[in-house]
């Protein structure tokens, strides 16, 4: 675009015709040394739009893009969640080399738990999972949080399979970790809450088969659940 330039003579017609006080200089437009002693001679104030946008550009340059809003609970929530994904997948590991059977156990939590892990973030359902029945966990029951079926102590790390019971029970308060975090989460949408109610259920479902998975490893045929 050609720049156009107001000169001494312009101003002083222009002031002949109507007297003014301020002078605006639009964009495109530059005043000649000229004009501007004309200007500042009369005591007349001009406006340089175009120093106007540049220091817009600038002030919002310096501002930087605006800032991003982060859930925190949410991220939190998500971290723990790959966390105990790589928790599930060290016991499985550790599991392999000394009991397989138990170890197929877990890999089959571990697989529900995925499932959920990648529902996430598109909040989509997930099957129930399978009920084992025993004396103290029914279907009834089965994704209500029970609590732990018997204390864990240093008595079981005594015993033949003391490794894995602890791996188990270390797998087992991990996931009960999940449940305040949850909580948590309950004041999002209704949709996001009943998500996340449901979800609770699903960890409890996990949690309450892992203790099912300790009692079997510890021994005995009689419950032990406490209470």
């Amino acid at each position: 675009m050609k720049m156009k330039f107001i000169t001494e003579s312009y101003l002083r017609n222009l002031f002949k015709k109507e007297p003014f006080t301020v002078y605006e200089v639009g964009q495109g437009v530059r005043l000649t040394p000229g004009g501007r002693q004309y200007l500042t001679d009369k005591g007349i104030k001009f406006l340089d739009s175009s120093v106007k946008v540049k220091k817009e550009d600038t002030e919002k340059q310096a501002e930087g893009p605006p800032e991003v809003k982060t859930d925190w609970k949410k991220l939190q929530f998500q971290s723990r969640m790959k966390s105990i994904e790589a928790l599930f997948l060290l016991t499985c590991e550790e599991l392999l080399g000394k009991d397989v059977d138990l170890a197929h156990g877990v890999v089959k939590i571990y697989k529900q738990f995925s499932l959920i892990s990648r529902a996430v973030m598109t909040h989509s359902t997930v099957e129930n999972f399978q009920c084992t029945e025993c004396t103290g966990i029914k279907e009834s029951n089965f994704s209500s949080n029970l609590g732990d079926c018997f204390e864990i102590t240093d008595f079981h790390m005594q015993l033949d399979k003391g490794r894995e019971i602890l791996t188990l029970h270390r797998l087992r308060c991990a996931l009960q970790e999940m449940e305040p975090l949850m909580q948590e989460l309950l004041c999002s949408s209704k949709e996001e809450r009943e998500w996340y109610e449901d979800m609770i259920g699903k960890i409890n479902q996990m949690i309450n088969r892992l203790s099912q998975l300790i009692h079997l490893t510890v021994g005995g045929t009689q419950c032990l659940r406490k209470g």
